[in-house]
């Protein structure tokens, strides 16, 4: 006997209608590429959606077309969010920041037939549109502009685009486990490769970042994703706000921290998002400026480990809540949030504080495992150290068009993570299963050693790679970019870990280095100082 009640599929469509009907007057601030500020509200950013929805259509894209975007964070981009998987069509957000050769690769592997720029990154077009056969359109995303007009032949104009469009197009109704968007992964070894998000997963992802457990967004909230909108879709804020009718704060290209500060405290931002490296430089800017940040309340921290000594900043120095995530693009992204239960608030308050630096736990929706080298689940039992597998309703189960894929492991997606987990769920990344420094037959790990050394007053940022040893396999070497007008010396560094680690963990030396090279989403390129400091223990 089946259940007697109504039925609708899960489409992203249904998610700006109700913004549009329930929040229609809530205020969107976007930062556009010019510098300037618009405001605008989720009423019109539904309206211009389903015009734009209907403009693709008169053009004669096919179902499931992909539409490509190279774009900020701001309002044109928010409507494309909606309007391309509304209409039925792949949303595919693009990150700019990565090489010539593999915006090729993506934009054909993907068979983007549309292309949606910001004015900074026209130039992309014009100088690799010969390698991209199959785009049919390339859109600028903002009014007519001639002088732009004469760098990409046909090029055509989102204001005008919109214009052809009908803003009471009726978005189309199909099966929930329809494409709605692509991202594909930063691509540190081999070709980046494509996750193919659906609409039911994206909304089941969404209803599960609303929970008061996760992210927790709600319509008194002022929210600003500082995490791109071409990274994993900007963790799926655009979304939750949406569900919420939360006000938004579009930053734009703008993400220096004295800019990040004059938004939070101009827009009275209560939530912000964003990758630590990106807090760094607001932190700083903000005791420069002598702002309090009294708005917020609350930032989200992920994609890499979050220092402690920055959430203790932020705790002590500006009241603010810093809430350690984890996630991954094939994960979209979410796949645990740190988020205390009942019983922590009878710890002591240091014993609080130190919870507070894991990944957290999993919500409802997904499932987290460790396994030994053979494929045997490990206890969770807070100790036991092994790879972190996962699996749930918006986990890929293949890549986007590979063949011969053989990725999940008993139904498990091995996620390349060495992690802990405890027997409430809390799990903690160790480190990269790539990265973890084998010393001597014991595991030590990268991460661990990277939070005490970024606290260390005088340095600006900090890396630790595993480097070969004549007798140990690996030990650890620190690398470190000194903090602007500091000169600390190795001694006084390594002196730094005393009491914190066991003393054979100590990395064996330090080297110092201007900048540590990021690859496109803002993670350090361990490979490229492994490959640099190969030789920095011989001799």
């Amino acid at each position: 006997m089946l259940g007697q009640m109504m039925t609708a599929p899960l489409l992203i469509s249904s998610l700006i209608d109700h913004a549009d009907r329930y929040h229609g007057e809530t205020e969107i601030v976007s930062v556009e590429t010019s510098g300037g500020v618009e405001n605008c509200t989720w009423g019109d950013v539904a309206r211009n959606a389903r015009r734009l929805g209907s403009a693709l259509t008169k053009l004669g894209l096919e179902p499931q077309a992909r539409c490509g975007t190279i774009a900020w964070n701001n309002r044109r981009h928010l409507e494309i969010y909606f309007g391309v998987s509304g209409a039925g069509f792949v949303c595919h957000t693009i990150n700019p920041r990565l090489f010539p050769e593999q915006l090729i690769y993506i934009i054909n592997h993907a068979d983007d037939q549309v292309l949606f720029l910001d004015a900074t990154f026209l130039p992309i077009a014009a100088k690799l549109g010969e390698h991209l056969p199959n785009l049919k359109h390339i859109v600028l995303m903002g009014p007519r502009d001639e002088a732009m007009a004469e760098q990409v032949p046909g090029l055509l104009f989102y204001d005008e685009l919109l214009e052809t469009g009908d803003d009471s197009f009726a978005w189309p109704n199909f099966d929930e486990n329809t494409a709605s968007s692509l991202c594909y992964t930063s691509g540190t070894t081999g070709n980046p490769k494509g996750v193919l998000y659906s609409h039911r997963s994206t909304l089941l992802h969404t209803y599960a970042a609303n929970l008061s457990d996760t992210l927790g967004l709600t319509a008194m909230d002022v929210v600003m994703p500082v995490v791109p909108m071409f990274h994993v879709n900007a963790w799926g804020v655009p979304y939750c706000a949406a569900m919420v009718g939360a006000r938004l704060v579009m930053p734009g290209p703008g993400l220096d921290g004295e800019s990040l500060v004059k938004l939070i405290d101009g827009h009275r931002v209560t939530m912000a998002l964003g990758v630590p490296t990106i807090w760094i430089g607001l932190l700083a800017h903000a005791k420069g400026m002598g702002s309090k940040l009294d708005s917020l309340k609350r930032t989200v921290v992920g994609g890499s480990a979050c220092p402690p000594s920055m959430i203790k900043q932020f705790r002590q120095d500006f009241g603010v809540d810093t809430i350690h995530a984890w996630g991954m693009s094939e994960m979209s992204p979410l796949g645990s949030v740190n988020i205390p239960l009942a019983k922590h608030l009878e710890l002591p308050i240091e014993e609080q504080h130190h919870l507070r630096e894991s990944q957290g736990r999993p919500p409802f929706g997904v499932d987290l495992r460790i396994v030994d080298e053979d494929g045997n689940v490990l206890p969770n039992d807070g100790k036991s150290q092994g790879d972190l597998e996962v699996r749930g309703h918006w986990v890929l189960d293949s890549y986007f068009r590979m063949e011969d894929q053989k990725i999940l492991h008993d139904g498990w997606f091995a996620t390349g993570d060495v992690a802990t987990i405890d027997k409430d769920g809390f799990m903690t990344i160790r480190d990269r299963s790539k990265d973890i420094i084998k010393s001597g037959g014991e595991w030590i790990s990268s991460v661990e050693l990277e939070n005490i050394a970024v606290a260390h007053p005088k340095l600006a940022n900090a890396a630790v790679i595993g480097v070969h040893h004549p007798k140990w396999d690996e030990r650890p070497l620190l690398v470190a970019v000194v903090a602007e007008g500091e000169t600390p010396s190795e001694e006084e560094l390594l002196a730094f870990y005393e009491g914190k680690i066991a003393s054979w963990q100590v990395p064996d030396k330090v080297v110092f280095i201007d900048a540590l090279p990021l690859n496109a989403t803002g993670k350090v390129l361990k490979r490229n100082l492994r490959e640099q400091f190969a030789d920095a223990l011989k001799g």
